[in-house]
């Protein structure tokens, strides 16, 4: 079968499995597993909730170990105990990816515990619109830390364990706005579009390590991402422009296919948003 009509066989026999997935469960014991991620270790960062909370879910569902960071510490150690007690493996570590040595922390932990880092998932993110003529430094200042940065180091806390692998697949989450700005979004849009230059640039450079590069670009998807619109009439806009948006799993299950892939096939971005989203 040619290379591309394998990949889209592969799509199509993997859309079918992930239907028993939306509500991933484990009937008698019996752990619900996906080639290419069981025994997998994954990091996620912004785990506490939205995509990563869907994300952890799903891949502990198939058989990976989880490593969940967020600063809510209370969430993400709910979730992990809930994980391990349906039969799974995960670990919560409180993280604010502002801080490098957090993020560091972080993936040493994975290593510590499961003696590998094998997909490092830079999900964390804030979303706070506004016109640039309202001057909200703070909130450009926020969003720059952590949707660019955080992604940052997330991959210097990763990269170093890959190299050493000689395998690894890191993952950062981009965002229909980085392919699309709108009125007051001008630096949301602006880190997400450096998230998609990055992640390029990464591609090429881990070419020599057998490291694999996936960027992600969600449309609405429903998540707490809204809540951090700062200014009260932007944040009713958005509100409305959430009405048709999407589970979380919706890109849960992008990641999944992502990784599912032979370790030959290198899926480097997906843009998704929902069937009525116009931009």
């Amino acid at each position: 079968m040619a290379p591309a009509a394998e990949l889209a066989s592969s799509f199509f026999h993997y859309q079918r499995i992930l239907i028993s997935f939306s509500k991933p469960s484990r009937q008698a014991g019996v752990k619900i597993m996906s080639k290419n991620i069981e025994g997998k270790v994954v990091v996620i960062t912004g785990a506490s909730s939205g995509l990563g909370e869907a994300t952890a879910r799903l891949l502990s569902a198939q058989g990976a170990s989880v490593v969940l960071g967020a600063r809510r510490v209370d969430r993400i150690q709910s979730l992990a105990d809930e994980l391990t007690g349906s039969g799974g493996k995960a670990l919560a570590i409180p993280t604010d990816v502002t801080h490098y040595d957090q993020v560091k922390r972080l993936v040493d932990a994975a290593v510590q515990t499961y003696g590998r880092v094998d997909v490092m998932i830079n999900n964390a993110g804030l979303m706070p619109h506004s016109p640039l003529e309202r001057l909200k430094i703070d909130d450009w200042n926020r969003t720059i830390d952590v949707n660019i940065k955080g992604m940052l180091y997330g991959i210097a806390a990763a990269l170093p364990y890959m190299k050493q692998q000689q395998a690894g697949h890191i993952i950062n989450v981009s965002s229909v706005a980085g392919h699309k700005v709108r009125p007051s979004s001008a630096v949301y849009a602006a880190t997400k579009a450096a998230v998609l230059v990055i992640s390029e640039g990464l591609r090429q450079e881990v070419k020599p390590y057998n490291i694999r590069t996936t960027v992600i670009s969600p449309g609405a998807v429903a998540t707490e991402l809204p809540n951090s619109v700062t200014e009260p009439d932007i944040a009713e806009n958005v509100r409305k422009s959430y009405e048709i948006a999407i589970p979380a799993e919706s890109f849960a299950r992008a990641v999944a296919f992502a990784m599912s892939q032979p370790e030959e096939v290198d899926v480097n971005e997906i843009l998704f948003r929902p069937t009525r989203q116009e931009l």
